[in-house]
């Protein structure tokens, strides 16, 4: 990916993939699946200002997974690869890995 650094509060968000098949096996095709509202942070902004002006850092950090609304963030397209900027606050928590 092209260095791409956001601003403030935003993140990058690459979607992951959602399944290919339901739980009894049926193959879902590309036209009735709905987009996954789970993603891995590519990379972060430095953090929002508070009222005294200074730098509050996020919570999230890249290679976080992450949950986000189905409508959440502006897709776009950076050296060809999908991606999501959204604010930190559209994400609505990170997924902890054992």
């Amino acid at each position: 990916m092209a260095k791409f650094r956001p601003l403030h509060d935003r993140v990058v968000v690459k979607r992951l993939t959602g399944e290919e098949k339901t739980a009894g096996g049926i193959i879902i095709p590309d036209t009735a699946k709905e987009k996954p509202m789970e993603g891995e942070v590519i990379a972060v902004g430095a953090g929002a200002r508070n009222e005294t002006g200074a730098i509050v850092a996020l919570d999230v950090k890249a290679g976080d997974r992450v949950l986000f609304g189905k409508w959440s963030g502006t897709e776009v397209k950076i050296d060809g690869e999908e991606l999501l900027i959204m604010k930190e606050s559209d994400i609505m928590g990170v997924i902890e890995t054992a």
